[in-house]
Parts: C-alpha cells; sequence; structure tokens
C-alpha cells in the first residue's frame, strides 16, 4: 500500500536551534498515526512542513504522494490542518460556520454538506445555535467537521485536545476515529500519551529532533519487560515506555516550535 505520508531525513532549524535532525516516518493510508513527544520536540514544526507551511532546511517528504517543496499547490488542495484552538467564528452558527467554508470551496449545495457534517459529529440538534453557547468539545467537533469540507483524503491534527477537560476529549476522540473509519489519514501530534494510546494505529516517539521508537501500542509494550507483583504480570504501559526512552527530565520543557 502507497503511504499516505512519507517522510525522510527532514531538518528544520531555526538559527542556532536544530528543531529537526534527520526525521523519518512514513503513514499508512486510512490509519492513524501519532506523534508523540514533548513540548519543543518539534511536532508542530513537521505538520508545518507537510502542510507546507514551512519549508524544510533538508530531506524529503511527500502527502497523498505529492512533494511537499515542488507541489505545494497540490498537496494543500489535499490536505487540512487543524490547530491547538478551534478556528470557529463564534457570531455565526454551526451550520452558517460549514456553509461559510464549503462556499469558500466552490462546492454545490452548501447547506446539504454543513447538515451531513453536522449529523455525522453529532451537532444536528445544535446546528442553528451560536458558536459562542458551543462547548469545548463541542466547538472542537465542528472545527474538525470544517477540516472535512471537500473530502481531503490527509488531515492534520495539531494537539486537538490541549486544554480541554476530560469529558470533551472523549467527544473529540470519538469524532477522529469516525474520521479513520471513513478513510480518511490522520496525523495526530499530541504530548498525551493516554491519547496516543486510545488512537493510534502507529505511534513515533519524537525526542530531540529525532523519532527514536516507531510502531504499534504493543510493539511499543514489547521494549520493556512485563514486571511481576505477587505473580500477577503487569504489562508496560505507553507512559513506561516513553519516559524509559525520553527519561523523566523531558517534560515540562518549552515548545520550540
Amino acid at each position: 500500500m502507497t503511504a499516505a505520508i512519507s517522510v525522510s531525513g527532514l531538518e528544520k532549524s531555526f538559527g542556532a536551534l536544530h528543531v529537526l535532525r534527520g526525521v523519518d516516518f512514513e503513514v499508512e493510508t486510512g490509519s492513524i498515526f501519532a506523534l508523540l513527544g514533548s513540548n519543543g520536540a518539534g511536532k508542530t514544526t513537521i505538520v508545518r512542513i507537510l502542510a507546507t507551511l514551512l519549508r524544510a532546511d533538508g530531506g524529503r517528504a511527500s502527502v497523498a504522494g505529492l512533494d511537499v517543496r515542488t507541489q505545494a499547490a497540490r498537496v494543500r488542495e489535499s490536505v487540512s490542518l487543524t490547530g491547538q484552538f478551534a478556528a470557529v467564528e463564534e457570531i455565526l452558527s454551526g451550520r452558517e460556520n460549514l456553509v461559510l467554508i464549503a462556499r469558500l470551496r466552490h462546492l454545490g449545495d452548501p447547506g446539504a454538506v454543513a447538515d451531513d457534517l453536522l449529523s455525522r459529529f453529532g451537532l444536528a440538534d445544535a446546528g442553528a445555535r451560536r458558536v459562542s453557547t458551543y462547548s469545548g468539545g463541542m466547538r472542537r467537533r465542528l472545527d474538525i467537521a470544517m477540516s472535512l469540507i471537500g473530502d481531503p483524503p490527509v488531515i492534520f491534527l495539531d494537539e486537538p485536545t490541549t486544554g480541554l477537560d476530560p469529558e470533551a476529549r472523549v467527544e473529540v476522540w470519538r469524532a477522529v476515529t469516525q474520521l479513520a473509519a471513513g478513510g480518511t489519514t490522520v496525523l495526530l501530534t499530541t504530548q498525551y500519551l493516554d491519547e496516543a494510546e486510545q488512537l493510534a494505529d502507529r505511534i513515533a516517539i519524537l525526542h530531540e529532533g529525532r523519532i527514536i521508537v516507531d510502531g504499534t501500542l504493543a510493539e511499543l509494550k514489547q521494549l520493556l519487560p512485563s514486571a511481576k507483583v505477587e505473580y500477577v504480570e503487569k504489562q508496560p504501559t505507553l507512559e513506561d515506555v516513553f519516559f524509559a526512552l525520553v527519561g523523566a527530565g523531558a517534560v515540562g520543557t518549552k515548545d520550540a516550535a
């Protein structure tokens, strides 16, 4: 199967600060790939390069079979990016937000597009309400729904649950799972270990500008031996794996990008 996203030897520096030091990974079509790392690891920098918002200093990257450097315009037609904060217009209703984006993308029957997405993301009953009345989880679901207009094959979700309460996070998790179930490829950046554990088909841990491990959750757990307490086997969690590989001191550092 052709990879939906392919990254090889990606490098990026900001002055003397080397953010990416040769990053390599691939994301299969229709899968959820979690890029896991502490603040400052370079996750957002990777997303910005893949979305053609930033040019790499070295290496190669392709999205949907298109080179991000030489085919940037076509890449932008094939992807959608949802950042860390919901980009919705609060004075409009949920439906009006969706209709606006559908019109900007020159789609036929924007009202039908909006109604379909409201239904898919469980917002049909709130579609006529102003977004200013929405909860954090509802705003984020609307934001993700807006990113689906035009049916992009690849979606980047850059820390989509930042600042959300536990209930809202679960709402967003359901929405992300629905995306992959519909065939959309999702690259998810997160610093929340449980989020990667719940959602991802594959997980890559980014540390100090490099991918230090890439695999399924089961493969990552095998990196640590099972512990036995009173004859009861304890499987390592993703948190155990993460801190064993990068060290507890990696948490709390400032995000460089």
